[in-house]
């Protein structure tokens, strides 16, 4: 169980780690400039690599409320993101953003892929994950 546990937080970090290192290559390789959302799902994706990699080093599996709650807001600021990408009637409704428009895709890889969906299956792996390890946690008391 205990390996199980470890692996699915080795695995957690992994997820956040690729996904921070896609946003960073985003905007400071491909010179992209996050839009609001963006940022907000950054400032909810970056602290899970931080809490990912101490939690197992440490193995506090605890940790897993924590990359629970903050990929659930994360991954629902990503899906609201992909809809006013892509649903006609929620574009129209889209709040302004800052510099550049929310509702504009640097890159639409086979018609759907967008930097906010990258996001949402980065924070649905993490979120499922999460409850998967408090779930183990809970059987093993």
């Amino acid at each position: 169980m205990e390996k199980r546990l470890e692996n699915s937080l080795l695995f957690i970090w992994t997820v956040s780690l690729i996904a921070t290192a896609g946003s960073l290559y985003f905007s400071e390789v491909k010179d992209f400039i996050p839009c609001e959302m963006c940022w907000f799902q950054r400032i909810l994706m970056y602290p899970i690599v931080i809490i990912g990699a101490i939690a197992f080093v440490r193995k506090d599996f605890r940790a897993a409320a924590y990359t629970a709650a903050l990929s659930i807001i994360g991954g629902s600021v990503s899906l609201y993101h992909y809809g006013i990408q892509k649903v006609p009637f929620l574009q129209s409704s889209a709040p302004s953003c800052g510099q550049v428009s929310c509702t504009g895709a640097y890159i639409n890889w086979l018609g759907f892929i967008t930097i906010p969906l990258l996001a949402l299956t980065a924070f649905i792996i993490i979120a499922v994950l999460s409850f998967l390890m408090l779930k183990w946690q809970k059987e093993s008391k």
